[in-house]
């Protein structure tokens, strides 16, 4: 599987990550290698969903207008969402928790059919739990 890490968290994380999954046959990019860092989300998120295979993890508010909003619902990808404690958070706290719930997360795009948004909360635990969003 493929995941997008969106202009909301830096490229350097979405690089480690990619490094320590691809033995896992998964492959993680910053929005900002594969698209113009100015990119409207509709036009990554359509590119994306004709591609397939993808999923994506986000510090997004999804507050944008209708058409973003639908966009994402129609997609078809697994989105994660990082609850707002995260953009609260130092660089290297956040890396260091990413990649805590990172197995997590590539278990539950794998799990996902049709897609579907999950927020990850900041706080780790045993039961490693996601709530479902309704973009």
């Amino acid at each position: 599987m493929n995941f997008l890490i969106d202009n909301n968290l830096p490229s350097a994380i979405a690089r480690a990550l990619n490094e320590l999954t691809k033995n896992e046959g998964h492959s993680v990019v910053s929005l900002r290698e594969r698209f113009p860092a100015n990119s409207a989300d509709i036009d990554w998120v359509t590119r994306l969903k004709k591609e397939g295979g993808w999923a994506v993890v986000s510090q997004d508010k999804f507050s944008k207008g209708d058409a973003e909003r639908q966009a994402f619902r129609e997609c078809g990808m697994p989105i994660f969402c990082l609850a707002k404690q995260w953009g609260q958070m130092t660089y290297w706290n956040k890396a260091e928790n990413l990649v805590r719930w990172w197995p997590s997360i590539t278990e539950q795009a794998l799990l996902i059919e049709g897609g579907a948004a999950f927020r990850v909360p900041w706080t780790f635990s045993a039961a490693r739990k996601f709530k479902q969003l309704h973009i």
